[in-house]
């Protein structure tokens, strides 16, 4: 495909094939720069950075990146531009024009970036705005694919104020690829019904769904991926962070939320394929387990809040968490899987909020389940000697 000229300003402006051939490009450029490959393809090229707000990662990123490319940069932050004050927008794209060959814009209303593009003579680039976030996306996007192999059928969960740009923006690149997304929030933080609409057509197109749900436990149900942000945003009064965090506070991804499972195993699935993965997402729901991922840095501030520190040294590279409604079903499962496909490993479990090693969960799925115990213990009171025997030796050939 030919994206020469072309500008990033919003994902509804790409097909589902376009999003996708940008996501194998990426995964190429990563690729070759983790190989130490050079790919300076825009050699003596430079761009602009425009950042009405300011970010550390989105800046780092975009500088890493143009220079991996070969590319010159500058930025300009809100000091540095006159972009709306002494100068128009429109002069400001025709001035940057000729002196760069693109232009991020990192700032306010989705209208900037879009006049910005009207009147450059070069591409423009959506690092930020209130309506949307597109470059955000993709490296989301890409995540997600480099951990489950695929986008379309992924169960995708927003949790948290759904209105503006990542709500919006991770609505319409589920409804372009295939994923099945669901924002859970109060219906007055749900994205915006206009952009619904449009993302219900595409949705009929793609396979994908789109659900709105204001109960955690129901939305993050056979949840893939769970996602949340900052529930306020920048360029918002300070007054309304009482008003969100009476409102969202049930809709964050808290310590309370693993408390709620018997226990929990971390385990590292990288190697994999997607139909194993399947394999054993189908196995663990048909006991009432579930497996999910979620950011690391998420999981380390779960787990520092329920006082179980010693997991955080296993929180690192690919990680999923197995719950379980009780302390036995999910070891049992996850090691009994991993019999024939040594890619699964666990690296740690928490059982009833205490710390696990590997070793201690490896113990654990020897044990009988809570049914096997109960069935032991009516054998037990049925014949005491006989059942005492049975249920020893039984207990022992777990070991």
């Amino acid at each position: 495909m030919n994206f020469t000229g072309k500008s990033f300003l919003k994902l509804l402006d790409f097909t589902p094939e376009e999003i996708a051939y940008l996501l194998d490009l990426s995964a190429e450029l990563k690729a070759k720069k983790k190989a130490g490959i050079p790919h300076r393809l825009c050699e003596g090229k430079s761009i602009a950075l425009i950042f009405e707000k300011t970010s550390t990662r989105t800046r780092c990123a975009f500088e890493v990146a143009a220079r991996d490319l070969g590319m010159g940069v500058t930025y300009l932050d809100p000091a540095g531009s006159q972009i709306g004050k002494k100068e128009s927008i429109a002069d400001t794209a025709r001035v940057l024009s000729g002196m760069f060959e693109g232009i991020e814009y990192r700032g306010y209303g989705q209208e900037i970036v879009e006049e910005l593009a009207e009147y450059a003579n070069v591409p423009v680039w959506n690092g930020l705005t209130n309506e949307f976030h597109p470059t955000q996306i993709l490296a989301d996007f890409l995540t997600i694919k480099e951990k489950f192999g695929k986008l379309k059928g992924i169960n995708f969960v927003y949790m948290g104020d759904a209105r503006y740009n990542m709500g919006n923006s991770l609505m319409v690149g589920c409804a372009k690829m295939g994923l099945n997304f669901t924002a859970c929030a109060p219906k007055k933080y749900f994205p915006d019904k206009e952009l619904i609409e449009k993302c219900q057509e595409i949705a009929k197109v793609t396979g994908a769904t789109l659900n709105f749900c204001e109960e955690p436990m129901e939305a993050t149900k056979n949840a893939d991926v769970i996602y949340t942000d900052v529930w306020v945003s920048m360029g918002e009064p300070e007054l309304v962070w009482a008003e969100r965090i009476n409102e969202l506070s049930p809709y964050q991804v808290n310590a309370e939320l693993m408390k709620n499972a018997g226990s929990l195993l971390f385990v590292d699935y990288l190697g994999l394929t997607v139909a194993e993965v399947t394999d054993l997402r189908i196995k663990l729901r048909a006991e009432n387990c579930e497996m999910k991922v979620t950011k690391n840095n998420i999981l380390r501030r779960a787990v520092q809040e329920i006082g179980c520190n010693d997991v955080e040294q296993h929180l690192v590279g690919p990680c999923a968490y197995v719950t379980a409604p009780d302390e036995v079903t999910a070891a049992k499962l996850v090691y009994e899987f991993a019999k024939d496909h040594d890619k699964l490993s666990v690296k740690a479990g928490i059982v009833n909020g205490a710390y696990m090693t590997e070793a201690q969960m490896a113990a654990l799925a020897k044990l009988p389940n809570k049914l096997g115990m109960v069935s032991m213990l009516l054998s037990v009171l049925q014949a005491p000697i006989r059942g005492l025997a049975v249920a020893l030796n039984a207990v022992s050939e777990q070991k």
